[in-house]
């Protein structure tokens, strides 16, 4: 039985995604626990807090897109960056921070201790 944490990150204004969305994954991960294996997760809880006044650096909250599929033909649509941030950044942060996880059977129970506000 794992001893698990419960981390806190403060998005404060002029942090920017990427460095929150690495911090949180080696939290998620256990990366920072000095028994650390690749096959265990032993990872804490992460929350995240202001997620609201998180910025993207450069051009990508124009260029960046998310696209996302229905299903049927024509069914493809996608969403500017700079959106979803403005109406749900908590969405955004999730997003980040699941495409750096490992791609196996612990991702979706890694991602499910985080507690992203606004």
């Amino acid at each position: 039985m794992t001893k698990r944490k419960t981390h806190t990150i403060d998005a404060a204004e002029g942090t920017t995604l990427g460095r929150i969305a690495t911090q949180a994954a080696v939290l998620l991960r256990g990366k920072h626990k000095p028994s650390f294996v690749l096959y265990k997760d032993e990872g804490d809880f992460v929350k995240i807090i202001n997620a609201s006044k998180l910025r993207v650096t450069g051009r990508k909250a124009d260029q960046k897109i998310y696209w996302r599929h229905s299903g049927y033909m024509g069914g493809l649509t996608g969403i500017k960056l700079g959106k979803l941030l403005k109406t749900d950044p908590a969405i955004v942060l999730k997003k980040a921070i699941y495409g750096m996880l490992p791609t196996n059977k612990l991702r979706d129970k890694m991602i499910k201790r985080l507690i992203v506000e606004l």
